[in-house]
């Protein structure tokens, strides 16, 4: 069973990067319509008013919210600034509906695959809308071809912009030396597991070691008091966590359980109800073909349930 799990979901990785088959997907109307009714129970929408309803939905549940314009690896400038004004519009929702919301993002949807200058100066702009509306921007992980260039961005925006966090990835073994420079930062550091594919020698597979990594870098956030997101579906690795918020007593603003939305949501219930502090990851869009690949591929058997939905929408 194992090694159809992680067949099916090789194979669903290597769809999600297939440009012929999203090509196809976005021109053929009845298939992206069908598969459009899988993809929405991971995504808020395709739009940001479709994603503000939800996200206002589940402040009033309680729960914290980020939201992210799905999209990387814009190939001009015209289709980067394009991305930074939607950032910068969802800044301005945040504000003026009154969110309890981040906004997350990739550096290269906003051009850091362009011009590195280009992509800094987006994100000071969009850093400066999420300054009026008292509100985190979030940046998220990429390859490790991006790895220097997006810490590289985020220590030089950082240095004007305090609430500015930055995602790193448990998997890879240089993250050791990046949280021990970033957490002189005082911006939130989130981490994850890791998801993308790399190099022989550059990451370590998912398993027991990993796990306790992950662990020991959310200690060392969490002991220092610096803020952090811990952000996880695994519920092992929540429980441990759990114990390590109680251990080292942080102020409630400090950290936070994440999730996103349409995945497991019942263990952050559970967290929230139990009263840690949770937030609920939203993307929307209409690139949601890599996304709804990337969820079926960390757990094959969803494709049952992406079915189920895509016969009974």
């Amino acid at each position: 069973m194992d090694h159809l799990l992680n067949t099916g979901a090789a194979a669903l990785k290597k769809a999600a990067l297939n440009e012929d088959a999203k090509s196809f997907l976005l021109g053929n109307e009845v298939l992206f319509t069908l598969l459009k009714k899988a993809a929405d129970r991971y995504i808020g929408g395709e739009t940001l008013e479709e994603t503000i309803s939800k996200v206002l939905a589940q402040n009033r549940n309680g729960f914290k919210c980020s939201v992210e314009f799905m999209g990387e690896s814009t190939r001009n400038e015209k289709e980067s600034n394009e991305a930074t004004a939607e950032f910068i519009r969802i800044c301005e929702a945040i504000h003026t509906q009154q969110l309890y919301s981040t906004v997350s993002l990739d550096l290269s949807h906003i051009g850091l695959a362009v011009d590195e200058e280009l992509c800094y100066h987006n994100l000071l702009a969009i850093c400066t809308a999420a300054a009026k509306a008292k509100t985190e921007v979030i940046i998220s992980a990429e390859g490790t071809e991006r790895t220097d260039a997006v810490i590289r961005t985020y220590k030089r925006a950082a240095g004007a912009y305090e609430h500015l966090a930055i995602t790193l990835q448990a998997y890879l073994y240089r993250t050791k030396d990046d949280l021990a420079e970033l957490i002189r930062e005082p911006g939130r550091i989130r981490i994850v597991k890791g998801a993308f594919e790399t190099a022989a020698g550059l990451s370590m597979p998912r398993g027991e070691q990993l796990d306790q990594v992950y662990l020991e870098y959310v200690a060392q956030l969490l002991s220092t008091g610096h803020k952090c997101a811990i952000a996880t579906h695994h519920d092992k690795i929540q429980q441990a966590a759990k114990a390590l918020v109680d251990r080292y007593n942080p102020a409630r603003d400090s950290y936070e359980f994440e999730s996103l939305y349409g995945i497991r949501t019942e263990q952050l219930e559970q967290l929230k109800a139990e009263g840690y502090m949770t937030k609920l990851y939203f993307v929307y869009g209409k690139e949601w073909y890599l996304y709804l690949c990337n969820r079926l591929a960390e757990f094959p058997l969803n494709i049952f349930q992406a079915l189920h939905d895509i016969v009974n929408a």
